[in-house]
């Protein structure tokens, strides 16, 4: 059976990707003062202004308005002919403590409360989703791979001045044929990019298939058949902010799975470790890629769920979609056995207070072996091997 799948992924420059990236920034910045910092950080961005708010408890000293404009000036932002400047900009800063009753619940978890141990519960109650198979090297889904990979050609392009037009925001999409579950050839392409309102249609198309469509996806994947779509609008020079209002949290599914994974619903960027929305969805992802590496599944879904204040999950699902050597509850009691999910357990296995998040603010936290990410591992294979004999 032939079918059609489509992920899309954005540049560092759309304006979603330039708030993610200053909360990340702001709570890099808290971790790297404070490594038992509580973040909650939200970034909203419009025509010549940024709002940053949301709840953090740490000792760091931050200076809002430098972190803001060092992470808008790193993402290329850095003229008003752009449409948004990183040293004019209005920055704006309404940021508190994070609230008792939630801090109460992550101080000391319920399973603990009396008996002197120690353990945090979750910080927020919710269900999180990892995902991995075997479509590309990386344990990625195929169409969300690839989207990704335009998207950061893009800011290649432009970053090297190798194509001087370029300017910070754009798209990618993908689509895929499959034959069953099986990834045959690229169906269509879509590429959107900000660029200079001096240069010609004709000359960004020839450059977007020829430097960035045909330098990342493999020639047998595409055909005479394939689509291209370049700027389907015919112009694209009022970007970033200026174009758009920018939010964090708003391209979850470009963070993770592209629309291929079903998604909790918690964004990542801006939040310490002891939010489960970050930290089980790094370990479900960890826990499937770690299942597809041992053979025992071609596709593999988690599902981990939680309640405020609780280390231990509520919950736990793992669903092979018929591809699994083993059946899928066996499957999820070798998971329980091999991977701790309290959530300073995750923190402690992924070292989740020692890495840095801005790099993950665009193009993905999934799949992220270019970063040498903890959660792309593969070194609990052996593991769930020995546990479901």
């Amino acid at each position: 059976m032939k079918r059609l799948f489509t992920s899309e992924s954005v540049t560092e420059g759309h304006p979603d990707k330039l708030c993610d990236r200053v909360s990340e920034a702001v709570l890099d910045e808290c971790l790297s003062q404070d490594k038992m910092s509580r973040v909650a950080c939200e970034t909203l961005a419009a025509t010549g202004m940024v709002t940053v708010c949301g709840e953090i408890t740490s000792k760091a000293v931050l200076d809002i308005p430098e972190i803001v404009r060092k992470a808008v000036r790193d993402i290329g932002y850095d003229r008003a002919k752009f449409g948004f400047d990183c040293d004019t900009c209005a920055v704006i800063s309404t940021l508190n403590h994070q609230s008792p009753d939630i801090a109460m619940g992550v101080n000391e978890a319920l399973e603990s409360r009396g008996s002197g141990e120690f353990d945090i519960g979750a910080g927020d109650q919710g269900m999180m989703f990892g995902y991995a198979c075997d479509e590309t090297p990386e344990l990625m889904p195929m169409p969300i791979s690839y989207a990704h990979k335009l998207a950061k050609r893009l800011a290649e392009l432009r970053k090297t001045g190798q194509l001087g037009y370029l300017r910070p925001d754009g798209k990618s999409q993908v689509t895929v044929q499959y034959d069953g579950d099986r990834p045959v050839r690229i169906d269509s392409v879509v590429i959107s990019t900000q660029h200079d309102p001096d240069v010609s249609q004709e000359t960004i198309r020839r450059d977007m298939i020829e430097l960035v469509a045909r330098e990342v996806i493999p020639a047998e994947l595409l055909d005479n058949d394939t689509v291209y779509y370049i700027n389907p609008t015919g112009r694209f020079v009022i970007g970033g902010p200026q174009g758009d209002c920018g939010l964090t949290g708003r391209k979850i599914i470009v963070d993770t799975y592209g629309g291929y994974s079903r998604h909790g619903g918690g964004c990542f960027s801006g939040k310490d470790p002891t939010k489960v929305d970050r930290s089980a969805a790094y370990a479900a992802r960890y826990a499937a890629k770690n299942i597809i590496v041992a053979g025992l599944a071609k596709r593999c879904e988690l599902q981990i769920a939680y309640a405020i204040g609780v280390a231990h999950p509520v919950s736990l699902m793992v669903d092979t979609f018929g591809t699994g050597k083993v059946d899928d509850e066996r499957l999820a009691q070798a998971v329980s056995r091999v991977f701790d999910l309290r959530p300073a357990a995750i923190i402690s296995e992924l070292g989740l207070r020692d890495i840095k998040y801005t790099p993950l603010s665009a193009y993905g936290h999934m799949g992220r072996e270019d970063l040498n990410v903890p959660w792309e591992k593969t070194d609990r294979a052996q593991a769930l091997l020995d546990a479901v004999k």
